[in-house]
């Protein structure tokens, strides 16, 4: 059998610790994931860099892949952010059960819970 806590309006089965835990790991996810964002944005550091870039069209490619993935996780985790404020952390986008807690403390900008997760990467 299942227990849930309440937290605000949402019934969820995290704890008021779990979510300043959780809320840290966003933050810290949120800092990391900008920086990269700037570093990838900027001039290259060195003019040996800046030659190995012109010389490869694939490093260049890289560059843009890697940025485009953080500016992906970054809009998930600002989401995650926003849903903690409004309340609806926690909760699955697709069936509104809670997301499991270890789920959660493994990829805290989770919107969905495990079974929906799949089912969601299942369909083309």
């Amino acid at each position: 059998m299942v227990t849930h806590q309440t937290i605000g309006e949402n019934t969820t089965h995290l704890s008021a610790d779990d979510l300043a835990a959780l809320r840290e790991n966003l933050h810290e996810q949120r800092l990391f994931r900008q920086e990269q964002l700037r570093q990838l944005a900027g001039p290259a550091t060195s003019r040996a860099e800046d030659r190995l870039q012109r010389q490869a069209a694939a490093q260049v490619e890289v560059r843009i892949k890697l940025a485009a993935s953080a500016r992906m996780v970054l809009a998930d985790v600002e989401a995650a952010l926003t849903r903690m404020q409004e309340g609806s952390y926690g909760t699955c986008h697709l069936c509104r059960r809670p997301i499991d807690r270890q789920r959660l403390m493994i990829v805290p900008q989770a919107r969905y819970c495990a079974r929906c997760q799949q089912v969601k990467e299942a369909i083309p």
